[in-house]
């Protein structure tokens, strides 16, 4: 929706989302009360699975949905949906302050020549209280300030000229810092200012992208070497030295101080504070040295060499880097040292549910089996989102006529008024447990479908019972080795294809009731089949 005033010039103003429903209204919101009114909003939600759509729809906006593809995708959908002269890009979970479209807008058109302004931030906790208001720089050469680092901190501040898309996009291959290597590309041919005026709020909540800081090293390095083969001068070659240091030196100073922390809590000395002091005092020698894992072996030789003979000892005791700041004696519990789970609602109102990242791969994976006339239980949102204009009618069961979408109502494993043959595909996710006689169901829906179509099923492993309406119903949990034995007593064995989805990271973070954002992709990926959270089937019937 675009807030109309034809004597001004319309600004587009993206949101990526990604999985941040609890944060996006209040992004929202600071747009809404900005004092310059001729702008868009467009949300473009990567594939969350938490109620960011939802969130999203109680406001008069531009909302795109498209399977997760990452951070820079996300933005490069913005630019091609959006409709402005001018862009900004704010982040779900960040804010803008009111004047912030006006201050910038303004300092553009006094320069029509630069390709785009940025003012200052407050950085924040969650919970409102600032802990570093942005500072205001005196830049001669911006494109060798970016050299020696990404100065700019927060791409909010930001205001392009629409121009610059034309000839840049965000890269897809960067999983961080796709902000610093589009500042550096453009910085390196057109002009850009700074002002001091404060433009947005960078929220600080613990699940920040900037918070991994081996990946926001890794990727700084990459981006900043990019930029080698194209430096002219001695000055911009100096700069770009510094900058390598600055990255190497500033997350390894970070990562260090976790190391510290972590030494002196396993050796639970009497006197805390003299042995971090102790240390510490040795910590800019050490950090150079903590700037790839291989040589965790000249860490620990620091280590030895000038720390307490207390430490030393339990170095000694320590077989690797690993071992180092994991340690062996104790486990630390954390926040994970508590007999409550952090929600009760399966992480809904942290993200979304953990389990759900397997549940919609699973159906994103068998979507061309997706098609025709397909039977849901419950809703139809999968139906429609992984079938699309291939689905020629979507039907819903449900076992309550107070649902007034479904098209057949009754119980899966006694339900003779559903037709035979009828179905090229059922979609029966996290259902199971909650029908007493499941194998009358799966026969059910082997006599429903077609010759040739398909059962895609999940069903749950590990996991805690529902606390609302559904606890008193849930009677069963699923192991790969029961589902295979009943899915080939209905389903011929070699029309079955049967996987296990988890490990015990994923188990745990579900049963505590953390949310999906509160783990990373590659944690999610890696299966061990000694823990279960999800199985999935997919299981048709002969021709």
């Amino acid at each position: 929706m675009t807030h109309q005033s034809p004597l001004h010039d319309l600004v587009s103003i993206i949101i990526p989302c990604y999985n941040h429903g609890n944060y996006l209204g209040e992004a929202i919101e600071s747009i809404i009360a900005q004092t310059y009114r001729h702008y868009e909003i467009i949300v473009v939600d990567d594939g969350s699975t938490d109620d960011s759509k939802a969130q999203a729809l109680k406001y008069e906006i531009n909302y795109v949905f498209q399977l997760n593809q990452g951070l820079s995708a996300a933005r490069n959908t913005g630019i091609k949906h959006s409709k402005g002269k001018y862009l900004v890009f704010l982040d779900a979970d960040d804010l803008l302050f009111p004047d912030a479209l006006s201050i910038n807008l303004h300092q553009l058109k006094q320069n029509q020549q630069l390709a785009f302004v940025h003012g200052a931030y407050h950085k924040v906790f969650e919970k409102g209280s600032r802990i570093e208001k942005g500072k205001v720089l005196k830049i001669e050469d911006y494109y060798r300030q970016l050299l020696h680092g990404n100065y700019i901190g927060m791409h909010a501040t930001i205001m392009y000229q629409r121009w610059v898309f034309d000839f840049f996009l965000y890269d897809v291959s960067l999983k961080a810092c796709e902000d610093y290597d589009i500042y550096l590309k453009i910085a390196r041919q057109y002009p850009i200012a700074h002002h001091g005026e404060m433009i947005a709020v960078y929220r600080i909540h613990g699940y920040n992208m900037s918070g991994n800081l081996a990946l926001m090293l890794e990727t700084a390095l990459i981006v900043l070497k990019r930029q080698q083969d194209v430096l002219v001068n001695a000055a911009e070659k100096s700069c770009y030295m510094s900058g390598l240091d600055f990255y190497k030196n500033y997350y390894c100073s970070q990562i260090f101080d976790k190391l510290l922390y972590n030494l002196c809590w396993m050796n639970d000395y009497k006197n805390k504070e003299d042995e971090i002091y102790t240390i510490k005092k040795y910590r800019i020698i050490l950090y150079f040295k903590l700037r790839f894992i291989s040589i965790s072996m000249t860490i620990k030789a620091h280590i030895k060499n000038r720390a307490p003979g207390s430490l030393v000892k339990m170095l000694n005791k320590t077989g690797s880097m690993i071992d180092l700041v994991r340690g062996k004696k104790k486990v630390n519990m954390g926040d994970f040292n508590r007999i409550t789970p952090f929600s009760t609602n399966f992480g809904y109102e942290r993200g979304g549910p953990v389990d759900r990242y397997y549940i919609e791969n699973f159906l994103q994976q068998n979507e061309l089996d997706i098609f025709g006339r397909v039977l849901e239980i419950g809703d139809n949102e999968y139906s429609l989102r992984y079938g699309g204009s291939k689905i020629t009618k979507s039907d819903i069961l449900h076992i309550s006529e107070e649902n007034k979408k479904a098209t057949f109502i009754g119980d899966l494993s006694d339900a003779p008024h559903l037709p035979d043959d009828s179905f090229d595909c059922i979609i029966l996710t996290q259902t199971l447990q909650f029908i007493y006689n499941y194998k009358a169901a799966l026969h059910t829906c082997y006599r429903i479908l077609k010759p040739g179509g398909s059962l895609m099923m999940t069903v749950p492993g590990i996991s805690h019972i529902d606390h609302g309406e559904w606890r008193d119903n849930w009677f069963w949990s699923f192991t790969k080795s029961s589902i295979v034995k009943v899915l080939s007593e209905v389903f011929p064995p070699e029309k079955l294809l049967i996987e296990t989805h988890g490990n015990v990271l994923v188990a745990a973070a579900f049963l505590y009731g953390l949310g999906l954002p509160e783990l990373r992709k590659e944690q999610m990926d890696l299966t061990d089949p000694h823990y279960q959270v999800i199985i999935t089937a997919k299981a048709s019937k002969p021709l």
